[in-house]
C-alpha cells in the first residue's frame, strides 16, 4: 500500500494540515516540527500525490509542449529552453510529437488538456481555424514558438523570418550577381511562405526578373535536399550560383547532392541555410547561415506563458527575436 498523508500525520503526531504546510514549504511550521515531520517522511518514504495537490490547488504544475520533431537538432534546442525556464520556476514538462501532422496535433492538444496541464508552448508548421478554434476554447493559455500565426492571434516568439530571407537573398545576389534559387518546405508552412516573401521581394528590388523555375519545394530533411538541388541541377539549363534553403539540415542535403554531381561548393554553387543549428559547424564545407536564436525563443515563449499562467502583466504578446547572418565556407564573402 502506498504511504498517504493520513500515515505521516499519524506517525509524527502532528495534524494532516502540518504535513501539508511542510511538504508545500510554508514557512509558518515551528523547525522542531518541520524536522520530525520530514524525518518521517523519509522514514516512510511518503511521496505527495501531485494529482491530489492539483485538485485541491486547481493547478498541476505541468506544461505541454506540442513539437514537430524531436530528433530535429532545430526543435531540440528549443526544448532545452522551454525545459530550463520551465525547471526554473518549478514546472514540469509533457513533451509530445507530433509529426507536424494537423490531425496528430489536434489529439495531442486535446490530450494535453486532458491532463490539466497548466498551459501550452505548442511548435508546427501551418496554425489552421481548427487550430485557433482549438486554442481559443482552452481554458490554459497557448504560446506559440518558432511558429507563426498570421492573424496574429494567439502569443508568440519567433524572428522575423521575411526580412532574414530577404537580407540572405540580397547577401548572395551581390556575390554572385545572379538569380539566386531557393530550397524551401512549402508555403503551407506559414514560415516558409514568409522566407518565399523575403525571397521574391530582395530579387525585385535587384531588378532581377523571378524565375519559378528556380524555387523547389521538397521536405524541410536532409533527404528533401538532395532530392531538391537534384531536381533543380536537373531541370535548369545552366546551374545557379548560389540556393537560398529554408533549414540547416535541408542545407546539407543541398551540399552533399551538389558534391554527388562532381560539383564544388562554394567556387561552382554557393549555399545558405537557416536557423544556425550545431549540423551547420558538422558538414564541410561549413554552412553559411541566418542565425534564428532557437534556445531563446524556447526560453522566451516559456517565460511568457508563465506570465499567462500567472496572471501577469503581458505588454507584448507578440514577440521578435534579433536574427543575424552567419559567414562561413559554403559562400565566397
Amino acid at each position: 500500500m502506498s504511504v498517504t498523508i493520513y500515515d505521516v500525520a499519524r506517525e509524527a503526531n502532528v495534524s494532516m494540515a502540518t504535513v501539508s504546510r511542510v511538504v508545500n514549504g510554508n514557512p509558518n511550521v515551528k523547525p522542531t516540527t518541520r524536522k520530525k515531520v520530514l524525518d518521517t517522511i523519509e522514514r516512510l518514504g511518503y511521496r505527495p500525490n501531485a494529482v491530489a495537490r492539483g485538485l485541491a490547488s486547481k493547478k498541476t504544475t505541468t506544461v505541454g509542449a506540442i513539437i514537430p520533431d524531436i530528433s530535429s537538432t532545430f526543435f531540440s534546442e528549443l526544448t532545452r529552453g522551454i525545459e530550463d525556464i520551465a525547471t526554473m520556476y518549478k514546472y514540469n514538462i509533457i513533451l509530445s510529437n507530433s509529426d507536424q501532422n494537423k490531425d496528430k496535433e489536434i489529439h495531442l492538444i486535446d490530450t494535453m488538456l486532458e491532463k490539466q496541464v497548466d498551459g501550452i508552448v505548442f511548435m508546427g508548421g501551418e496554425i489552421t481555424a481548427e487550430h485557433i478554434q482549438q486554442f481559443k476554447t482552452s481554458q490554459v493559455p497557448v504560446v506559440l514558438a518558432a511558429t507563426h500565426d498570421k492573424n496574429n492571434e494567439l502569443p508568440s516568439v519567433n524572428i522575423d523570418y521575411e526580412t532574414a530571407t530577404y537580407e540572405a537573398t540580397k547577401k548572395l545576389i551581390e556575390d554572385t550577381n545572379a538569380h539566386p534559387a531557393l530550397i524551401t518546405g512549402g508555403e503551407h508552412i506559414q514560415s516558409n511562405g514568409l522566407k518565399y516573401k523575403g525571397y521574391v521581394r530582395a530579387l525585385e528590388e535587384s531588378s532581377i526578373d523571378f524565375d519559378e523555375s528556380f524555387v523547389v519545394e521538397n521536405e524541410c530533411t536532409y533527404n528533401g535536399g538532395i532530392e531538391a538541388v537534384n531536381e533543380l541541377l536537373n531541370t535548369l539549363s545552366s546551374k545557379p550560383k548560389s540556393i537560398l534553403v529554408a533549414t540547416d539540415e535541408m542545407a546539407v542535403g543541398v551540399i552533399h547532392g551538389i558534391q554527388d554531381q562532381g560539383l564544388h561548393v562554394p567556387n561552382d554553387i554557393e549555399v545558405f541555410g537557416f536557423n544556425n543549428t550545431r549540423i551547420s559547424l558538422m558538414v564541410r564545407p561549413t554552412l553559411t547561415t541566418v542565425v534564428q536564436p532557437m534556445y531563446d525563443i524556447g526560453a522566451v515563449a516559456m517565460r511568457l506563458l508563465t506570465k499567462y499562467m500567472n496572471k501577469e502583466e503581458v505588454e507584448e504578446n507578440t514577440v521578435i527575436l534579433p536574427h543575424r547572418i552567419i559567414k562561413r565556407d559554403s559562400t565566397k564573402s
